[in-house]
């Protein structure tokens, strides 16, 4: 049994408007030039990520420079050598400091676990870890740096804490007279879809430092410029820019290979599905495959009926995805050794797909469905972790019933704003 299934729609700037055209099959019209398109499936894409381009053309900017760089194990040039040894080995690069995200420089840490400073066994340089006692590097940590470089792939979410060590990094940059330089990477789920609520600014939060919707369609460099532009850091920015990438692109279209962005990203799909998906989970309602081998793929529960809620999804609008019935039993972690009925998402047209829209009708669902398990379950706590998600107090509207359609409908003048608001900062057309 499969079941796709298509819900409303909200414009997304420049593709097909109209709930008509906007499902999971390709759109007829002649003008829109629209088809089906996987989010793995790799096209003849030649983008040139920023670490290719500082190599092949930008060296220069960096001799006679005492370097340190921010990276992990996804810093990598098209051919997917490291961009820790292309600076290293480099003659015209001196590379003297290391510094590591969330999930630590080669990406095993789980998520929220503190990180220690330490020295690469590799190269020997000096690691310092900015998801430890400290978010933001220290004077000491920048001590004797010129430059200070930037090259990890983002996944386009603001929850995903890469650019809030970005910002951070940037701040203290700026303090301390060292040039901030971002090689770009793509932006996954592209440079036009923008979906969430835009939260006031928050620097107590990792999650929502400025404000930014969940899903920004902007690339690590451009949110850099909107960073100092909007805030007027004074740190010195120069944006090391892609080659070949434009705003219509998804992951698929770049011809890259995807690099595991986090224990729980090994896919382009579970980056595509993060935004939305994170959500959900954040309700305490179900797992969404963390402690089985699709993270943030599937979602279910062992109370609930996979077929009652994929017939009940056939009732809304999706664009973009396939929403299968689902069986599974976690190895660890939420429902442990259950057995959980749920749903499998498929993302179809990583064009067409919004990943938090998605979300918020599969929990609409899920409380028409199961009420006094939604009420009983989404308690103080939940609510308060899905608010600060979100950025917004969300969660009461959901608890008294509110449809999703008024709630997506009430984020549109704030997507509108920021959408004018980042214009000036946008680097690819």
């Amino acid at each position: 049994m499969c079941i796709e299934v298509k819900v409303h729609s909200f414009d997304r700037g420049t593709r097909c408007g109209s709930p008509l055209y906007r499902g999971s099959s390709p759109c007829q019209r002649p003008e829109c030039g629209q088809s089906y398109s996987s989010p793995s499936q790799n096209r003849p894409g030649r983008v040139k990520p920023g670490i290719d381009m500082l190599i092949e053309k930008n060296i220069n900017l960096l001799k006679g420079k005492r370097v340190g760089l921010i990276t992990n194990q996804t810093g990598a040039n098209r051919k997917l050598e490291h961009t820790i040894d292309l600076l290293y080995k480099h003659p015209k690069v001196n590379l003297v400091a290391l510094f590591s995200p969330e999930h630590g420089l080669r990406g095993m840490v789980k998520a929220g676990h503190h990180i220690s400073s330490s020295r690469d066994e590799y190269t020997g340089l000096p690691l310092h870890s900015l998801y430890g006692k400290t978010r933001r590097p220290t004077a000491e940590m920048l001590r004797g740096l010129d430059v200070l470089i930037f090259d990890i792939q983002d996944i386009g979410a603001r929850t995903y804490t890469y650019i809030s060590t970005m910002a951070l990094a940037m701040e203290e940059a700026g303090k301390n007279r060292i040039e901030f330089i971002v090689l770009d990477r793509p932006n996954p789920l592209g440079g036009l879809t923008i979906e969430g609520p835009v939260p006031n600014p928050n620097p107590k939060s990792f999650l929502g430092l400025y404000s930014i919707p969940i899903v920004h369609g902007m690339t690590v460099g451009e949110l850099a410029k909107f960073y100092k532009g909007e805030n007027k850091l004074p740190v010195k920015l120069r944006v090391i820019r892609m080659e070949g990438w434009h705003r219509s692109m998804v992951w698929g279209d770049t011809g890259l290979t995807w690099i595991p962005t986090s224990p729980w990203i090994p896919t382009v799909e579970a980056a595509m599905l993060y935004p939305g998906i994170s959500l959900l989970g954040e309700t305490g309602l179900v797992s969404i495959g963390i402690g089985y081998t699709l993270p943030f793929q599937v979602a279910g529960a062992p109370w609930m009926s996979s077929y009652k809620l994929a017939e009940k999804m056939k009732e809304k609008y999706l664009p973009g995805v396939v929403l299968r019935p689902f069986f599974f039993e976690p190895f660890f972690g939420k429902f442990q050794g259950e057995k959980c009925e749920g749903l499998h998402a498929h993302v179809v047209d990583g064009h067409k797909f919004m990943s938090l829209t998605t979300a918020m009708y599969i929990i609409e669902a899920i409380r028409e469905l199961y009420p006094d398990k939604f009420s009983s379950v989404f308690n103080e706590k939940r609510k308060k972790n899905f608010d600060r998600y979100l950025g917004k107090s969300i969660s009461s509207a959901l608890k008294k019933g509110v449809r999703v359609e008024t709630i997506l409908k009430g984020w549109q003048k704030e997507i509108e704003k920021f959408r004018e608001e980042r214009k000036q900062y946008l680097l690819y057309n």
